[in-house]
């Protein structure tokens, strides 16, 4: 079986491609990797504080690695670090990386290329398939998840800190992704079939952060189109490890 490691975000799309990989009979995974704000100790995006990661690989039952990020990384910055996390889980003897992205396709070959640097295959089990099947596969196996991420230009601060079931899903307004695939909101996921025991915490304060882009064109993740506005500011829900 080919050693794999699984590029983990904390979230239910991460969970999902996780569950369907531990029935695989080719790909033997073993480790979750995840990037952190190394200036909050949070993980990158979603905002959960580092000792639920921990918590929530413990009850997943696999060994965690983390990648200290700064909170202003530029784009060459992050591509060395993942460049150099990676060589070294080479050296451990991983061939493959699982990804739980489903229809992005400039996200997938950005990472496919990446991987082809170092000689790593890419895994998405999830690719193509149907968010609002997938979201409510996620349900039926009975995993639990609560948002802690929310685009504000999207979802107003109520969707924050709301646990995902199929209320959730009835209220999303229209062209919201029901597995937020465009980043209307992000999760993490504290029980599941896959789960030794739940992962405990309580609801803290909700926050909106706006952010804007990097003055430098060269390393900015928004696209140089003058027509487009960008989504810049988020509500966070605060979970707090009981």
């Amino acid at each position: 079986m080919h050693k794999t490691y699984f590029n983990w975000s904390s979230g239910k799309d991460s969970a999902l491609a996780l569950y369907k990989m531990q029935q695989s009979k080719t790909h033997k995974v073993d480790k979750l990797v995840t990037s952190v704000n190394a200036s909050f100790n949070r993980v990158s995006m979603h905002g959960l504080r580092l000792p639920l990661l921990e918590l929530q690989a413990e009850a997943l039952g696999f060994s965690l690695q983390t990648i200290l990020l700064d909170a202003d990384v530029s784009m060459t910055s992050y591509n060395e670090l993942m460049k150099s996390a990676m060589q070294d889980l080479i050296a451990e003897g991983y061939t493959h990386a699982v990804f739980g992205d489903i229809f992005l396709e400039d996200l997938k070959k950005y990472r496919e290329d990446k991987l082809k640097e170092v000689g790593v295959t890419g895994v998405f089990p999830l690719w193509k398939q149907d968010t609002e099947q997938l979201l409510k596969e996620l349900l039926q196996l009975g995993f639990k998840a609560i948002t802690v991420c929310v685009n504000a230009k999207l979802l107003d601060a109520s969707f924050c800190g709301r646990e995902i079931d199929e209320s959730f899903f009835n209220d999303l307004p229209e062209g919201v992704d029901p597995c937020g695939e465009n980043g209307e909101f992000h999760t993490f996921v504290y029980d599941g079939p896959n789960f030794a025991q739940p992962v405990a915490f309580t609801i803290g304060e909700k926050v909106q952060k706006s952010y804007a882009p990097t003055s430098n064109d060269d390393d900015n993740c928004f696209k140089k189109d003058e027509d487009t506005t960008w989504d810049t500011s988020f509500w966070y829900c605060d979970l707090i490890p009981k």
